[in-house]
């Protein structure tokens, strides 16, 4: 487990990265706030403890990689992005916008810290196999990362990928399900049923894990298990909730993908300000 300060403050950066995802897509008026939100706590503990990078220096060819395969959900990832130093948080105001630097989906090649453009889905965990490989044959120890959605599972790339990665024995990539329950079209049980996600990975032979992705000593502990894996690539398995830290967008399929109006962009900030100040009062 991690200190109690650590912890607090990943909880913390959880809590102002939910405030800038949901400030960016209020501001664009249409984005995925949904699955940013689930993923939230994800994104800190990989940009604020997991992954070897620098943002002053943020193509530097040792660090580690990654790739959010589900590219919709990029205002979680660019206000992780802009909290870890990359670029100012200011710039998620304009989220969307014409000419600005953040748009709809992950650009490589116009944003600071992007390692791969994404956002049709199945395509980045393929690309992400494509850099673990790269390492091996460079002969480099850098570690990739890639964030699948539950949905997003159902792309039959996703399973091509995999059954790559197994049999390379891609023990450098690690891959996350954000596993929330819900799609744009509703629960995945009833849209198509991808599950179990374990099972699943395990017959491409990856190592899983299954953890509460909200629970930062939890995913402290997949991670690091997961650096000990040798000869095959892991799998976890990160059980979350759609909206979470916004209790009228927590678990509900129909703000996956949009944007809060003026009330509700209020009401969500308010509760966010309110949650981050008692964690800073502890």
């Amino acid at each position: 487990m991690m200190n109690a300060c650590e912890k607090k403050q990943l909880q913390i950066n959880a809590c102002k990265v939910r405030m800038g995802a949901v400030e960016g897509v209020y501001c664009a008026k249409s984005g995925h706030p949904g699955g940013s939100l689930s993923a939230a706590d994800i994104f800190t503990y990989l940009y604020f403890k997991e992954m070897h990078i620098d943002p002053t220096d943020p193509k530097n060819p040792d660090r580690d990689r990654f790739v959010l395969s589900k590219g919709h959900c990029a205002p979680g990832l660019y206000a992780a992005l802009a909290l870890r130093g990359y670029f100012s948080m200011d710039e998620m105001k304009t989220l969307r916008h014409i000419g600005a630097m953040l748009q709809g989906h992950p650009d490589m090649k116009g944003t600071p810290g992007i390692d791969m453009s994404s956002g049709s889905l199945g395509q980045g965990i393929s690309a992400a196999c494509g850099m673990a490989k790269a390492a091996k044959m460079d002969g480099k120890d850098y570690r990739v990362y890639t964030l699948l959605g539950d949905g997003e599972s159902e792309e039959g790339q996703v399973w091509e990928a995999a059954m790559f990665a197994g049999h390379q024995k891609l023990d450098n990539l690690c891959v996350i399900v954000d596993f929330n329950g819900l799609q744009i079209d509703g629960p995945i049980s009833e849209v198509a049923g991808p599950e179990p996600f374990d099972k699943k990975f395990e017959a491409f032979r990856f190592h899983v894990i299954n953890v509460d992705g909200h629970d930062f000593d939890a995913l402290k502990q997949a991670f690091d298990e997961a650096r000990t894996v040798k000869g095959q690539p892991t799998a976890i398995i990160a059980k979350t909730i759609k909206g979470k830290g916004v209790s009228f967008m927590e678990d509900q399929a129909s703000w996956h993908g949009v944007a809060p109006n003026d009330e509700q962009y209020k009401l969500a900030m308010e509760e966010l300000e309110k949650a981050g100040e008692a964690l800073c009062q502890k």
